[in-house]
């Protein structure tokens, strides 16, 4: 019997999947880098022998900037060791600040107030004194005018 890991590698392997391998391998290189720097990569990829790393804010571009050299010898231990990876190699490194990433989900806000319906029924024991008394009619009143 196959196991799922082995259908998964079997399918990755495909020709028409080859954008998932990659995909794999883009996420084991941000999560070679430091925990500020995975956050700060909103997404990257690799075109024409070409390192493209988008940052969610314009600082991180420049922090990332002094440090490309880090990033282009991370890419190449990368490639080395890891065999899966080794059609990831880039000569050049572009950052650059990118509007478009992940936004966290937004909480739905409900513009209306919601409506329940009534679950009393209204029969309840009235009580002797008077004033009580009327008090527990209106209460009477309300419960079977909402229902």
């Amino acid at each position: 019997m196959k196991k799922a890991s082995m259908i998964l590698s079997h399918l990755s392997s495909l020709p028409q999947f080859k954008s998932l391998k990659r995909q794999t391998c883009y996420e084991k290189y941000i999560g070679l880098l430091s925990s500020k720097w995975q956050k700060a990569i909103a997404f990257i990829y690799i075109k024409d022998a070409t390192l493209f790393i988008a940052v969610t804010h314009p600082g991180f571009k420049m922090e990332l900037n002094y440090n490309r050299d880090l990033l282009k010898s991370l890419l190449t231990q990368l490639c080395t060791h890891d065999k899966s990876c080794e059609e990831m190699q880039a000569d050049k490194v572009i950052i650059f600040h990118s509007k478009y990433y992940a936004m966290p989900e937004e909480k739905t806000s409900y513009t209306t107030v919601p409506h329940y319906e009534e679950r009393a029924s209204g029969d309840f024991e009235l009580p002797k004194d008077a004033e009580l008394k009327t008090k527990f009619e209106q209460i009477k009143a309300l419960i079977t005018c909402n229902r």
